[in-house]
């Protein structure tokens, strides 16, 4: 059994409306629309703050919308950037923020929504005054299809070299997360963040197995108890993935990736009176969620980079594709993702007779 998304011929691309600039929630935003979907950018911060189909008012990408951060700002799907994780106290104490300041300065749209070959394309930047970054990310919608594609260019004005670290925050939340709703991914070989230095890859475990006081836990699932809070594995192939499914909600998200880009996958569980409140799909450079000096002294764990290195004046691109598609409400989850010939193809976990999900995305990379 197939369910196919399909992108429209570029031919009718001049006819896909592609709004721009507006208030959404009362904050300002950028949206971008298709034919089939529709995707909002928070530009105080530059969160990815709504995903969804056009036909549909369910959003996935929940996470601050009410509260559950300091400054109560939606953030969904955020940049860590140039951090993943706290400053050092003495980069606190002059004002560097947890995870970075992406998050924290306004994003300027420097081409708004438009038809282009690849959909409805727009441009933002950002500048992070501390740590001495620019970042320019190009968003394309498919115009016809649920599916976008992002690409993130960071550019080092400083005039030395430096490290850091760039990591992708996609937050699912309520209504689309409960007990039921299911992760999956394709990452391997991982660790506890809970585990002490100076060998927190000690013990190690594989997806999706993480241990909470030695015994076994389930990371696809979230129930009532978020520990191991935050667990980080490594990325064999070609391209990670990670996956969402809600059978309930007959809705999944998933996201694709290069691994030479983000080599590594970090699961990250909260859990709010007893109830799955947030659960993030990490993926970055990074798997060990600690301040540079840490990194550094550590150096790399599994044989994979914690951290990169930019040049002064040296610009580096990283990118990534979201995609939503409809289930059925017995799917069992995503057992491999293949990428191949323009083509997305999901398969559901083993038992009984698994079916195949497809969409047609054209050339990613």
């Amino acid at each position: 059994m197939k369910w196919r998304h399909g992108l429209v011929a570029a031919a009718i691309l001049a006819a896909v409306p592609a709004a721009t600039e507006s208030l959404v929630d009362g904050r300002r935003s950028l949206v971008l629309e298709g034919e089939a979907a529709r995707v909002v950018i928070d530009l105080l911060g530059g969160s990815i703050v709504r995903f969804e189909f056009k036909t549909s008012s369910l959003n996935p990408l929940v996470f601050g919308n009410s509260g559950s951060t300091s400054e109560a700002r939606p953030m969904a799907h955020f940049l860590c950037l140039d951090r993943w994780g706290q400053p050092s106290e003495a980069e606190a104490k002059n004002g560097m923020p947890y995870h970075g300041e992406a998050t924290r300065v306004e994003w300027k749209v420097l081409r708004e929504p438009a038809p282009s070959a690849g959909g409805i394309a727009a441009e933002l930047s950002a500048s992070l005054p501390m740590a001495g970054l620019d970042v320019r990310r190009t968003i394309t919608l498919s115009a016809g299809g649920a599916l976008f594609r992002v690409s993130e260019e960071v550019t080092n004005r400083n005039k030395l070299g430096r490290i850091y670290n760039m990591v992708q925050h996609p937050t699912i939340g309520p209504p689309f997360l409960d007990q039921s709703t299911i992760v999956d991914s394709n990452a391997r070989k991982g660790f506890m963040q809970s585990s002490p230095l100076p060998n927190p890859e000690e013990p190690a475990v594989s997806w999706p197995q993480a241990l909470k006081d030695g015994r076994p836990v389930d990371m696809r699932e979230l129930r009532d108890d978020p520990l191991p809070n935050v667990v980080s594995y490594t990325i064999d192939e070609e391209y990670g993935w990670a996956t969402a499914s809600s059978p309930a909600n007959g809705l999944l998200i998933g996201y694709i990736w290069p691994t030479r880009d983000y080599p590594w996958f970090n699961a990250w569980r909260d859990v709010r009176d007893g109830r799955p409140h947030a659960r993030g799909l990490e993926f970055g450079t990074t798997g060990l969620h600690q301040p540079f000096p840490v990194l550094v002294r550590k150096g790399q764990i599994f044989g994979r980079p914690i951290y990169v290195h930019i040049d002064a004046g040296e610009r580096q691109s990283r990118s990534y594709a979201a995609f939503l598609m409809n289930v059925p409400n017995d799917y069992r989850g995503v057992e491999a993702i293949t990428y191949a010939e323009g083509r997305i193809t999901l398969q559901e976990r083993s038992g009984g007779r698994p079916r195949s999900l497809t969409m047609e995305v054209g050339n990613l990379w």
